[in-house]
């Protein structure tokens, strides 16, 4: 069999690409429509950005772009890379609704999305789930292109350059969020002067994430040993334990039959009877 490729082999691909492009604009032209499952209408009832479709996303940022620099360059260009950057500590409604808008600000769309690390998010708030979960479960997400595990804090001028990006998508009101990094954001609003932010609609509504602390353990009662829940949590009982029992041994004391703790209501309540030999 020859596995040579001859120019006519190439003919139907050179119809695609128009000539020497890369694989990444070929494939764009191809998959200009993504599929997704129809939302729940109670979805379109509490959250105004499910009903967002790619015209009025794509009308959103044309519109937020207009006198930018660059801005009239997009209608010659068929695919832009778009960057988004988070924690992503527990992927929720928001986060895909976010992605989904970056994902179809343009109408060929390259979506990078990069993770901090665990490391770095100790500049905010610590993550509790460990970075290569994330990462992994950003990797799943339908609008997601490429996963950037290695994602800065700060983004610059010279980080779009070496990564060859174009826009990056800021929520709304990220830049007023007084919980928001002030480092982040004054990264954000150098970009911004330059025409390099594209804004998603922030979702509203979501339910406030649960509180954990990465130092504290989760221990569900399900797996916890009964004799284990049945061991007195308040100061009072163990007082009032150690009152009826005795105190308990030290630590040291080896606990034995004869050391154990024990309660009145364990005496033998008959005489014990003595044998003679």
């Amino acid at each position: 069999m020859n596995a040579s490729v001859t120019s006519d082999d190439l003919a139907e691909y050179d119809i695609i690409s128009e000539g020497p492009r890369s694989l990444e604009s070929s494939l764009a032209d191809l998959t200009t429509e993504i599929a997704e499952p129809t939302p729940l209408q109670a979805a379109k009832d509490k959250f105004e950005t499910v009903g967002l479709d790619s015209e009025d996303i794509q009308a959103y940022v044309r519109k937020a772009l207009e006198g930018k620099p660059g801005a009239a360059d997009i209608k010659e260009r068929k695919l832009m890379r778009v960057y988004v950057d988070g924690t992503f500590d527990g992927l929720h409604a928001g986060h895909g609704l976010q992605l989904r808008q970056a994902k179809l600000s343009f109408p060929s769309t390259y979506l990078i999305v990069g993770v901090f690390s665990d490391a770095l998010c100790q500049n905010s708030t610590p993550a509790v789930r460990p970075h290569v979960e994330r990462c992994e479960v950003v990797r799943h997400c339908r609008w997601v292109d490429e996963v950037v595990p290695g994602a800065p804090w700060i983004l610059d001028a010279e980080y779009l350059r070496a990564q060859r990006i174009d826009y990056v998508a800021v929520d709304e009101g990220a830049t007023v969020d007084p919980a928001f990094d002030k480092a982040r954001l004054r990264g954000y609003d150098a970009l911004k002067s330059i025409g390099k932010v594209i804004p998603t609609r922030r979702t509203l509504g979501l339910a406030p994430p649960p509180q954990f602390s990465p130092a504290t353990p989760r221990v569900s009662t399900l797996s916890v040993p009964r004799h284990i829940e049945a061991i007195p949590r308040k100061a009072e009982e163990r007082e009032d334990r150690e009152v009826h029992d005795g105190p308990a041994p030290s630590p040291a004391d080896p606990i034995t039959p004869w050391t154990r703790p024990h309660s009145p209501a364990h005496e033998p309540q008959e005489p014990l009877i003595a044998f003679e030999n």
